[in-house]
């Protein structure tokens, strides 16, 4: 039986961070607009945004080895890890006028800082590192950043991955003190109570079984009430599906002409997670290594230091694993569904060519217990199996598209924005960095989709992220107000001056 029918301004399907950031900025810059929310679950930022299902890293580039490549002639291309920060600043501008405006509190219950390291073993990675850290100190966004290989230097770093190392072993890394460890799933959470109390109607429980445009360019959904058991109607001149590895299937439904010749290929992963209190208090950094060779980037082993639930934890990983679903409580025929006459090919060609990946996934499954632990003893050499458990961490379904220089059925790694041309419906699909420069992205939607409303917002936006429209990089003077305004805002000098008195 079917109720209700409503009408609304926004719709946003999913309760993770993107619908999270997209809604408190439509709520800021529109104040009179109704927005509507559908999540499936029980409460907000559970599945890609819960802080066990992702990094947490607070992705600013400056750890990730994966965001800087080495060019055939052996220089550093940095480009992808500027791109990177400089929107990860974003998020930060925008996280400390929420704090400074009183519209959330406390924000050590979701950012703290911590020093980020890239750490590489053997001559010929070191010296790809110190490369690497010879590019990036040369650009503002990167300064303070120090490399070592003196052994002494990095027992002082990073005492528990140096002891009983072998000394023979060259070793390097490098270490920037301005990093964060970003609890998403805490940020998220907030950010609804804000909307809840902005008058945002919330709806758990409800499932988005379809969508349609009207006649009228608005669009209709039919949504499932699953506590009441029942169908219910609701009309938007705007939708958001920003419903994780969820997003594909109703992008399809939507059957605009950009949703064509899109496929997902669903990554699963593992993390170790360390339940020794001695061995957690010896390590206070997020350090990554090098992925293994067909490893897809967001599998780059790291041994984090995370906040969760105000408490310091240790996890090692991400072990890649496969899984049909596209969410966590996704359905196992979720990649089959996803194959369509429009995209078969598109799918079909990825397969073709990623067959060094497919390999590396199917060995990562075989593993046992005992190979991961040997993996993390290239971190802590004396790592022992009875101070760790697993968790398994959240899905992430990498976008397959065809591109103009790749060809037919490229796996694209990272965060693909899908709109259509009348900007009535938009869609966020893939991965890494996602949450971390959930702003920007969002700023892209509004960009795309709201071009005329644009100009009018210029001024509130310029108030809330005062880099709008500028490069950091390009303006030192604005970097530095930046730096010092966010860190205030966030409490992050607070607990750096902890730490070091």
């Amino acid at each position: 039986m079917s109720s209700r029918q409503t009408k609304t301004d926004v719709i946003l399907i999913g309760a993770g961070v993107m619908s999270a950031t997209l809604g408190t900025l439509i709520k800021e810059l529109a104040p009179d607009w109704k927005i509507t929310v559908f999540e499936k679950l029980e409460k907000a930022g559970e599945e890609s945004s819960h802080e066990l299902n992702n990094a947490g890293t607070g992705h600013a580039a400056l750890c990730e080895l994966n965001y800087t490549t080495e060019k055939p002639d052996g220089s550093i291309d940095i480009s992808k890890a500027i791109n990177v920060n400089e929107q990860f600043q974003v998020s930060m501008q925008f996280w400390s006028y929420l704090v400074n405006s009183n519209l959330i509190q406390n924000p050590e219950e979701f950012i703290m800082p911590l020093p980020h390291m890239s750490m590489v073993q053997g001559e010929d990675n070191i010296e790809f590192l110190k490369k690497r850290f010879e590019a990036m100190t040369s650009n503002p966004l990167f300064q303070g950043m120090e490399f070592s290989k003196d052994p002494e230097k990095l027992m002082e770093w990073i005492p528990l991955i140096m002891n009983d190392r072998d000394s023979n072993e060259p070793i390097a890394a490098t270490k920037i003190d301005t990093g964060t460890d970003v609890n998403f799933g805490a940020l998220t959470r907030m950010l609804f109570e804000h909307l809840e109390k902005e008058d945002v109607e919330i709806n758990y429980n409800h499932h988005v079984e379809d969508l349609k445009q009207t006649s009228d360019g608005t669009w209709e959904l039919k949504v499932r009430n699953e506590q009441a058991g029942k169908l219910e109607y609701i009309t938007s001149k705007f939708v958001f599906i920003g419903g994780g590895g969820g997003s594909l299937h109703l992008l399809q439904k939507t059957g605009i002409p950009e949703s064509k010749h899109i496929g997902g290929f669903p990554v699963s992963g593992i993390f170790m997670v360390c339940n020794n209190p001695e061995i957690i208090e010896q390590h206070h950094a997020k350090v990554y290594g090098k992925a293994k060779v067909g490893a897809p980037p967001m599998s780059v082993p790291h041994l984090d230091t995370r906040y969760i639930d105000n408490k310091k934890s240790l996890l090692f990983g991400p072990f890649a694993g496969f899984s049909p679903k596209f969410l966590k409580t996704g359905s196992m025929f979720d990649l089959i569904t996803s194959v369509k006459p429009n995209n078969v090919l598109t799918m079909l060609s990825a397969g073709a060519k990623e067959m060094a990946l497919t390999k590396y996934l199917i060995q990562q499954l075989m593993l046992s217990k005992e190979q991961r632990l040997e993996e993390l003893r290239d971190f802590i050499p004396d790592a022992k199996l009875e101070d760790w458990d697993f968790i398994v961490a959240g899905q992430r379904v990498q976008v397959i598209k065809d591109t103009p220089d790749k060809g037919k059925g490229t796996l694209q790694f990272g965060t693909e924005v899908i709109s259509s041309t009348d900007g009535s419906i938009a869609a966020l699909l893939g991965a890494s960095p996602g949450a971390s420069t959930a702003v920007s992205i969002m700023l892209e939607i509004l960009n795309r989709c709201f071009p005329e409303q644009m100009k009018e917002w210029e001024p509130k936006i310029k108030e809330m992220i005062p880099s709008y429209g500028k490069l950091l990089m390009e303006n030192p003077e604005l970097l530095r107000q930046v730096h010092a305004s966010t860190a205030e805002a966030l409490h992050l000098h607070d607990h750096l001056q902890l730490k070091t008195s």
